[in-house]
């Protein structure tokens, strides 16, 4: 196999701007590619086509690379393709050669021509192609339900067959919808919110708020790990850190209990606008999902989010926590997330939280502190890191 042939979904819907869509998943691919591993990575007539160098199509590089690209957020699909000349009888000796592999009992051809100079048309090359491998294979055509299909795809100057596909991650490449503030606690939930702001071509900066030196860094070691695991699906993260033991004392001694984790949040939501204003990104995004915890009540998001002038996404909105945990097995931070840690929220929480907080009421018992001049002590004392994914 010496290409590979990458297919995607709603990039083809994008009409005058697809141009710039298929430009970044290109880019984004040969990011996320070791680079000794093809020749040249370009969009082609509705897809993506990599030339495999000699090592990349070695069969000992297909794990890593089938790894990068369903890191890939953009591509549907791929399949390590075999080329060939634009010759009907060079195209149905290979189709004859991937068939063969199996020795299916039945199988299809699905031929698809965007060269259009080529003089054979798609259902033309399926006829032939299709009685070459009838001659020379025990086998019959089953159009319906085959037990093996080879696709073909007739670009350019090349043939280009195969007989598997993989899937890919799907979404948008990262990068074509601007850039987010992602808060990451170390918990389950905001890595999956990370990774599906990516997955809308969101570029992503992370924040984690830690109450070190009164507790452990454990939250903070997390998260590091968090970073880089996401960072396998941008190229390159960056992660602010934020010391807020000093604003959790404060509320702690100045503000009614019930409503300390509402304060929490809101200094929170101040901080990371803060950082999205200085790295230039427009939106803010968490991993709340309605009603799973005390704080994520209607009442007490819109309490919250008072204090934002600019967007909060929530990705996760209508995931129930099953559904938050699965997703966090597939994509590869549930193991990290639950190592035992003592994040900010949890070690300050109030046994009785408030569940429906008058935003009246919370402006009031904020009053007492000193607010501005917390944050922007927070601000200075931030540290910035930055992740690239390991060699591959």
């Amino acid at each position: 196999m010496d290409f590979i042939v990458c297919h995607y979904a709603e990039i083809g819907l994008k009409g005058r701007n697809r141009k710039f869509f298929e430009e970044r998943l290109v880019d984004n691919i040969k990011r996320n590619l070791n680079s000794d591993d093809f020749e040249f990575v370009k969009r082609i007539s509705g897809r993506v086509i990599i030339k495999l160098s000699a090592r990349g199509a070695s069969g000992a590089r297909k794990e890593h690379i089938t790894t990068a690209l369903q890191k890939t957020f953009g591509v549907a699909g791929f399949a390590f393709a075999m080329s060939c000349p634009q010759s009907i009888d060079a195209i149905s000796e290979i189709a004859l050669k991937l068939l063969s592999a199996g020795k299916p009992k039945t199988f299809r051809i699905d031929a698809k021509r965007s060269e259009k100079n080529f003089f054979l048309t798609s259902r033309q090359i399926n006829e032939k192609a299709g009685e070459y491998v009838l001659k020379n294979l025990q086998t019959r055509v089953d159009l319906n339900n085959p037990e093996a299909t080879c696709f073909i795809e007739v670009v350019e100057s090349y043939g280009l067959l195969y007989a598997e596909k993989i899937s890919g991650p799907g979404g948008l490449p990262v990068g074509v919808s601007g850039k987010a503030v992602v808060l990451l606690s170390g918990g389950i939930d905001s890595p999956v919110a990370g990774w599906y702001a990516m997955k809308r071509g969101i570029t992503a900066v992370f924040v984690h708020f830690h109450a070190y030196p009164y507790v452990s860094k454990a939250s903070i070691e997390k998260t590091k790990q968090l970073a880089e695991i996401l960072a396998k699906h941008q190229g390159e993260v960056k992660l602010y850190l934020v010391p807020f033991g000093e604003i959790q004392k404060e509320i702690l001694l100045k503000t009614p209990e019930k409503f300390r984790v509402i304060l929490y949040r809101r200094f929170m939501v101040r901080i990371a606008e803060a950082l999205a204003k200085k790295e230039r990104a427009k939106v803010l995004v968490t991993g709340e999902s309605v009603g799973q915890v005390a704080s994520q009540t209607i009442e007490n998001i819109g309490a919250i989010e008072a204090v934002a002038g600019m967007p909060i996404l929530r990705p996760l909105v209508g995931f129930d926590k099953q559904e938050i945990v699965d997703i966090a097995k597939k994509i590869g931070t549930f193991d990290v997330s639950i190592l035992p840690d003592q994040d900010c929220c949890s070690r300050f929480v109030p046994k009785h939280p408030a569940t429906k907080a008058d935003l009246a009421r919370v402006e009031n018992a904020e009053k007492g502190i000193a607010v501005d001049e917390l944050v922007a002590k927070a601000l200075k004392s931030a540290e910035a890191l930055e992740f690239k994914p390991p060699p591959r």
